[in-house]
Formats: C-alpha cells, sequence, structure tokens
C-alpha cells in the first residue's frame, strides 16, 4: 500500500523521507481502505448524554501522538532522556494495543523500556511453576536487565539451561539480589557451570544476598562453589541430599560464614516474591495468550492433521494437564527446613573466641596432615608449586562455553 511521500520539516528545511514504514492499520471489515494519518475511531472518546444519544470527542494531540508513536515503537531508536511519566504513559498505551504481544517486535520494544528506565519497568518477576510461559518467552524476560527479584523455581530448568548465561551476565551484576532456582533438578554439575565464569574471572552476582536452591539433588560438594558470592547472606537447601550434621554445620560457617537457623526465615516465604513493574500485566497476557487452545480448523490432508496433533494443539494440552512442581513432603518440611543465615558480627564474636573441640581437633588434623606432606616432599625433585584454586580442565572448558 502506497501512502504517497512523507516530508519533514527540520530547522527550518524541508526534506523528504523515504525510508520510513508506518505500521499497517487493521484490515477494515468493509471494501474501504483507511489512511494511517487520518483519524480514526481509537482517536475519539465516546459517550452518552442524558437523552441516550450518543457523542464523542476528539482525544488531545498528546493521546494521540502516543497512540501514533506506540504502534511504531519497533521504529523508535532510544527512549534514554526521556521523561518517566511519558515512559510510563508510552509503555500503557503499547500495553493496551497488545504490541508486547507480537513476537517480532516485543523484545526491541521492552529493550527499549529497559535500557531507559530500568527497575520501573519490571523490578521484581515470579515465575515459579510457570515453565512454559519461560520457554515461550525466553528473548523478552532477558530484557529485563534491572531484576532485583527472580523467582524460577519449578521451571525444569536442569543443569544446563540457556537462562544461566543471563543471571551472571553484567546486566544483572549489581541488580539481582534475590534468586530462587529451587525444584528445577539442578545437580552438583549443573551449580558447577552455573558459577564457573564467577569463580574463575571474579564477575558477576556481585549483589545476591538470598540463594534459594531447595529441593535439587545437590550434595555437600557444591557448597564449595558457592564461596564466589561474596554477599550471600542466607541460603536455603532444603529437601536436597544435604542433611543436617555439626559435619554440615561447620563446612557451612567454614566456607561461606553461615549459621543453620533453628526456624524458617520469612525471606525464602514464597508470598515475598510478587511480580512488580510496568510488565507486571504484559506478564500476565503472555501466559494468558499463551495457554489459549488454537482455533479448530478443516484440514484434509492426513500428514497436515498429524502435524497438528503432535504440536501445538498437543503442547498445549499437556501444559494445561500437567501438573506443577510440588514437593510430597513439602507441608512436612516447613518445620524442618535446612536454611541459613549469616550472623552479625556481634552476635558471634563469642563463638569465635571459644572454637569447638570438632573444629580444633580438625584444624589439628589438618597442621599434622601439612607437615607430613611438607616432609614427603622435600624428598622429591623441587616441582612448580600448584596454586590451591587452580582450576581443572572442566572448568576451563566451561569458561570457554560463555
Amino acid at each position: 500500500m502506497d501512502f504517497g511521500t512523507i516530508y519533514v520539516r527540520e530547522r527550518g528545511s524541508l526534506r523528504r523521507v523515504s525510508d520510513i514504514v508506518l505500521a499497517q492499520p487493521e484490515p477494515l471489515p468493509s471494501c474501504r481502505r483507511a489512511n494511517p494519518l487520518v483519524l480514526r475511531k481509537e482517536h475519539f472518546i465516546f459517550t452518552y448524554n442524558a437523552e441516550g444519544s450518543l457523542r464523542y470527542t476528539t482525544k488531545s494531540l498528546f493521546d494521540i501522538t502516543l497512540l501514533f508513536v506506540a504502534d511504531n515503537i519497533h521504529h523508535v531508536d532510544s527512549l534514554v532522556g526521556f521523561p518517566e511519566q511519558i515512559g510510563a504513559k508510552l509503555f500503557a498505551t503499547a500495553e493496551e494495543n497488545h504490541v508486547f504481544l507480537n513476537v517480532d517486535i516485543s523484545a526491541k520494544a521492552l529493550q527499549l523500556f529497559s535500557d531507559a528506565y530500568g527497575e520501573m519497568v519490571l523490578g521484581s518477576l515470579c515465575l515459579r511453576n510457570r515453565f512454559p510461559l519461560l520457554h515461550e518467552r525466553m528473548n523478552e524476560i532477558k530484557t529485563f536487565n534491572s531484576l532485583k527479584s527472580l523467582d524460577l523455581f519449578g521451571c525444569r530448568l536442569g543443569d544446563d539451561h540457556e537462562i544461566f548465561p543471563h543471571l551472571i551476565s553484567s546486566s544483572l551484576a549489581c541488580c539481582l539480589v534475590y534468586l530462587r532456582i529451587g525444584g528445577n533438578s539442578l545437580s552438583d554439575v549443573g551449580l558447577q557451570r552455573l558459577t564457573a565464569p564467577i569463580r574463575m574471572m571474579k564477575k558477576g552476582l556481585d549483589c545476591l544476598q538470598f540463594l534459594d536452591l531447595s529441593y535439587n539433588p545437590i550434595s555437600e560438594r557444591a557448597v564449595r562453589y558457592l564461596t564466589c558470592l561474596p554477599k550471600l547472606e542466607k541460603l536455603d537447601v532444603s529437601g536436597t541430599c544435604l542433611k543436617i550434621c555439626s559435619k554440615l554445620k561447620t563446612t557451612m560457617y567454614d566456607l561461606l560464614g553461615l549459621l543453620c537457623s533453628e526456624k524458617p526465615l520469612d525471606i525464602f516465604d514464597h508470598l515475598q516474591c510478587k511480580t512488580e513493574g510496568w510488565a507486571e500485566q504484559v506478564v500476565n497476557q503472555w501466559e494468558t495468550n499463551g495457554l489459549q487452545m488454537p482455533k479448530q480448523r478443516k484440514i484434509g490432508e492426513s500428514r497436515t492433521s498429524a502435524l497438528h496433533f503432535f504440536g501445538r494443539q498437543k503442547f498445549v494440552r499437556d501444559v494445561l494437564n500437567a501438573a506443577p512442581f510440588v514437593c510430597e513432603k513439602y507441608e512436612e518440611d516447613i518445620g524442618r527446613r535446612l536454611q541459613f543465615y549469616k550472623p552479625a558480627a556481634d552476635s558471634h564474636i563469642s563463638e569465635k573466641r571459644t572454637p569447638t573441640k570438632t573444629h580444633q581437633h580438625r584444624h589439628n588434623f589438618t597442621k599434622r596432615q601439612c607437615d607430613t606432606e611438607m616432609c614427603d616432599s622435600s624428598h622429591q625433585q623441587p616441582t612448580k608449586r600448584l596454586c590451591s584454586s587452580a582450576f581443572s580442565e572442566e572448568d576451563m572448558d566451561l569458561l570457554n562455553r560463555y
């Protein structure tokens, strides 16, 4: 469709613009064709007076301009510098027109708003047991680079998910404070892969304070992978292979400086995590739109029918019938959760001054073992001493993947 030549007056001179493509208007049921520059019904406000007669008033030029920019948001280069009030109204207009449901332009549009307004677009995201939404809208979710809280509990991430590199990216390094990745079948290998770039490059998750690893098949070996988190204050490892004992308590305090909590910590309550920001309703629109069954069509060929059966319709049907991840003993485990916290500096001075006999015995045993190794090494040829923090070939291979 040819809308004619567009002229722009800029700095007192008139120039012709030929490379701008306006958003195509929705096709009308009649044979008439509408020009997008002509006033449409969206430009009017319809009301009824006391007599029941229909009246209409024209919207302000500002509202009409917002509608035009929202429809063509994919042509905007940047929103940096625009006031927050303008950004909020523009985002609401784009949301009302379902711009973010368009897969072709939704990621770019959200990136524009995230770069300009950061946490106001979305500061907290809860995707608990909403794994279909995570997998279908991965590109859009990655644009939320100012999240302070992210709940991915029960999203079936496994040990090698594509969202892991995004969690440790520089965009989230200075923002993410609360991370829930429990109930995702995450093993020691997966936790090693997740923390490998952090341990080697000392970058990523610098501000993470609360970490939920509950109901994952991780062992005590995985604890040493968490030493790269400098500000970790609270940790939830309930429902894992870790068992409460004096050895585990000593290991947690020696490596992470954490103590076992006798009562459940409120910070790990699911009610504390919510989706908050301008894009809250956008996330709900994604989920509602994704779970809607497509309209049934008459299909003649058997091959096409089979593709439809094993394609989108069957996927949606399985998602609707699938039960979310729920631990069978979750209700029973509430009273005996395995959670750790970092004590205040003043409250733990007494324990530092009076170490337990187990800790003293372990220290003496380690000292005697080191002395024995030094005596044995004196009879060997001098070799280059390896650093205790040297990384294995497996860590180097993981680093190369990033």
